[in-house]
């Protein structure tokens, strides 16, 4: 995370330099405030628990290093992105301020029809809103968010960048299920993938980090938190990911299945007597390293496992037989790779799944260094040994930082 400076506090009305970047969920919303001379913070937050009489929002202004708390209930988003504009006013970092350039959004799901960072209009929340079928946790709660910033500041441009748009690039063999074409196109049936802020800055950050051009390298990105998926990105665009129509697909997570015969949801429903709304709820909430041991917080897992925790075990093993099948499988679909990327939560901090993921591949030229893999730091860092074919990283993603460029680069192109 960069260094706020004072510099970042001042400016001219004629050359606003910040960036407001929101991302609403069902019950929370998190903020950064940052000027994009130099990618400081200037503030930092988090609005959780929306709805509730528990409501909290903790607030950090990065410029003084002052956090405060305030709890109580917040009934809803317009509520809650109000308290968050009064916290940045006290610090003198308000929403009127002239120096603001936009407001960027993270919005789950694009659909096809939105490839790139995106002005907020009504046509543009109107094709948000119909694409809540297919993202009906998400895009409900990015749409109130957007509107409420719409409400708060009506004259400055707010900006959505879409979770699936750096998967737009997906050849057609890669993003079509093997289902009646007819019918999948009237029902937008087809494979999205998600986490695409994230698989775009980190792709780039590792072809930076190799000394190269993102355009001369493939990149195998492990986007590993509690969500977590994998992407295959060649010379820049990505070809293949694991998340399809839902984040419910790919790789095993904290509380969602990933891969799995469909039929197993037929299966439940005539013999377990179970409703789509319960299976829905168990693949989505119940399953992953929750179901299968009671845990989706990989340290304390890994805990168990230290205590001889047969249970803890199964479910790490399961968690890294299909990461490396991912692995193995975008290696074949790339035909060459210059490196393979893990980020996020687990991916950043948990030593002993990225040492687990690489074992065994040193065919394919992986392999890492178990002291290089044990150091922790937040800085992109290869892990791998020096004579490895190919190259193993830790590159810490910054999603924020991410939305916040290509708001700032549309806004300034748009000026």
């Amino acid at each position: 995370m960069s260094t706020p400076s004072t510099s970042g506090t001042s400016g001219t009305p004629d050359t606003p330099t910040r960036v407001l970047v929101l991302n609403s969920g069902s019950s929370s919303v998190k903020y950064q405030l940052l000027d994009m001379r130099d990618s400081s913070r200037l503030a930092v937050g988090l609005v959780e628990r929306i709805g509730e009489q528990t409501s909290r929002l903790t607030h950090t202004c990065l410029v003084t290093g002052e956090t405060r708390e305030q709890t109580g209930p917040i009934a809803g988003h317009d509520a809650a992105l109000k308290a968050v504009a009064e916290e940045l006013t006290r610090d003198g970092l308000g929403l009127d301020s002239p120096e603001l350039a936009a407001i960027g959004h993270r919005v789950v799901h694009g659909g096809m029809f939105f490839t790139e960072p995106t002005v907020v209009d009504e046509s543009v929340l109107t094709e948000i809103e119909r694409l809540i079928p297919v993202a009906p946790l998400h895009n409900p709660a990015n749409l109130t968010g957007i509107r409420t910033a719409q409400a708060l500041r009506p004259d400055l441009p707010q900006v959505a960048i879409f979770d699936t748009a750096f998967h737009t690039t997906m050849p057609e063999p890669a993003a079509r299920y093997a289902i009646d074409p007819r019918i999948a196109d009237r029902y937008r049936v087809r494979r999205y993938g998600f986490h695409g802020t994230s698989h775009a800055y980190v792709s780039r950050e590792t072809a930076r980090l190799l000394g190269k051009d993102p355009s001369e390298v493939n990149v195998i990105v492990l986007h590993l938190g509690n969500g977590a998926s994998a992407s295959a990105v060649e010379k820049g665009r990505c070809v293949d990911t694991s998340m399809g129509l839902t984040p419910l697909e790919g790789l095993v997570m904290g509380t969602r299945s990933g891969d799995l015969d469909p039929a197993v949801i037929f299966h439940l429903a005539r013999v377990a007597g179970m409703s789509m709304d319960e299976i829905d709820t168990l693949l989505n909430k119940r399953s992953g390293l929750f179901g299968l041991c009671g845990d989706n917080d990989m340290r304390e897992i890994r805990r168990r496992i230290d205590e001889g925790d047969e249970e803890a075990a199964l479910a790490f093993d399961i968690y890294i037989h299909r990461l490396k099948k991912y692995i193995g499988a975008y290696y074949a679909v790339l035909g060459q790779v210059d490196a393979v990327a893990f980020t996020a939560g687990v991916g950043e901090n948990a030593a002993p799944v990225r040492e687990a993921a690489i074992a065994g591949l040193e065919g394919l030229g992986l392999a890492v260094d178990s002291e290089l893999n044990a150091v922790r730091g937040g800085e992109p860092r290869l892990i791998s040994p020096e004579s490895a074919r190919v190259a193993v990283a830790v590159v810490p993603t910054d999603e924020e930082l991410e939305i916040a460029t290509q708001t700032y680069a549309l806004v300034g192109k748009n000026r």
